[in-house]
């Protein structure tokens, strides 16, 4: 069968589409993009935000103009919450939530040679009250670290350079059996072949002082680090249920600046949660202003059903939620132009993905003359204002 597939949300679900890709190429199939004419197309899906399910409902209608006569599976954290009203959605054949996914399996890995995601860990115990995942998701479970490391060589072998772990709780991997995430990284760092890795997001209350260490001192773990934030008031984390104040945040992103003082860190930012009052919102302004940080992955509250956010003080109106997003996207291009300013001039480590463009290990898009050779090589370039590829990590 000829194969399309879209994907929506977090990287984890961009590394189990991966592997599901991988496995159907594997049996025979044709994998083709997304925009083209299939025999069946997956849509990964998510439900984070009520923007998020929008975009899923689109996909899935996309693909059946597109092929009236294609099957269509629905996957992923909407399937798995919403799996009636999807299954109403016309050209939807099949609808699998995420305990039901044939192929999931906790060592996953998946892209092309260059850089791949590696899911390490799934589910959440941690119930935030605005959050649908642990329900979509399960508990927190992961492989053991034997067969994490097993997992992380057949990567290896496969020729990429990067890894990107990911997972829904990253730094509760294996605390079910009693093993400890920075065991898992210390093995990691050892396996020959895999040059970098990245840690696609970890709590801050996880990010302990060993593994900032660990990372300043590793052989192929980068200065990247994305630390969810949520609010920069003390007040609103409470309401939300996070297991942080904003001195433990300062302080985790403080160390990391001190031990890797060219470290890029990204923070997760809700807009308008309920019972943010204008003053509370001010407070997380003033407050990421006074930490360095990169840059903001910046969300707009909605309600999730069933969630405990959905019993808390008063809802913040729509088009407040609106003026406050924009207001933190501004505020994120801001300083994300200031961090890159700060390398101009600095010598940094790049992996070229194509002939012409690459990532610097503290996550810089740059570019450079085309030249096929250098595909899948690193190679060291001084940041200018000419070489540097505008991006942005609106969400």
């Amino acid at each position: 069968m000829r194969i399309a597939a879209q994907t929506l949300g977090c990287k984890l679900n961009y590394a189990e589409t991966s592997d599901h890709l991988r496995r159907l190429s594997d049996e025979g199939h044709e994998i083709v993009d997304w925009t083209a004419e299939a025999d069946l197309y997956i849509v990964n899906t998510c439900t984070v935000t009520a923007v998020a399910e929008k975009k899923c409902r689109a996909a899935i209608r996309q693909a059946h103009r597109r092929n009236p006569e294609a099957q269509i599976v629905v996957m992923g954290c909407f399937a798995q919450t919403a799996a009636d009203e999807v299954a109403r959605i016309p050209g939807v054949t099949q609808v699998l939530g995420n305990e039901s996914k044939r192929l999931l399996s906790y060592s996953t890995a998946g892209g092309h040679r260059t850089r791949t995601f590696f899911k390490i860990q799934d589910g959440c115990d941690y119930f935030c009250t605005y959050c649908a995942i642990p329900y979509a998701r399960g508990r927190s479970r992961s492989a053991t670290i034997e067969e994490t490391l097993c997992a992380a060589r057949r990567i290896a072998d496969s020729g990429a350079r990067e890894v990107v772990l990911t997972g829904i709780n990253t730094g509760t991997f294996g605390q079910h059996q009693g093993e400890a995430f920075l065991d898992l990284l210390r093995g990691l760092d050892q396996i020959e072949g895999i040059l970098r890795y990245r840690i696609s997001s970890i709590e801050p209350n996880l990010l302990t002082d060993d593994i900032i260490d660990f990372v300043a001192h590793s052989r192929a773990f980068l200065p990247h680090f994305h630390v969810p934030l949520q609010a920069g008031s003390d007040h609103v984390l409470s309401l939300m249920h996070r297991r942080y104040t904003t001195a433990l945040y300062a302080d985790k992103v403080h160390r990391i600046k001190a031990a890797m003082p060219d470290a890029c860190i990204a923070a997760d930012i809700m807009a308008g949660f309920n019972g943010e009052s204008e003053q509370e919102f001010q407070k997380t302004l003033d407050f990421i202003e006074s930490v360095p940080i990169s840059y903001l992955h910046v969300f707009t509250y909605s309600d999730r059903p069933g969630t405990a956010a959905l019993r808390l003080g008063e809802k913040v109106p729509i088009p407040v939620r609106h003026e406050h997003t924009h207001r933190l996207l501004a505020l994120s291009k801001r300083m994300h132009q200031t961090f890159i300013q700060s390398q101009l001039g600095k010598e940094r480590p790049v992996l070229w993905e194509t002939a012409e463009e690459g990532w610097t290990d503290n996550y810089i898009r740059l570019r450079a003359p085309h030249d096929p050779n250098r595909i899948n090589t690193i190679s060291p370039i001084t940041l200018t204002p000419d070489n540097i590829i505008a991006t942005t990590h609106d969400n």
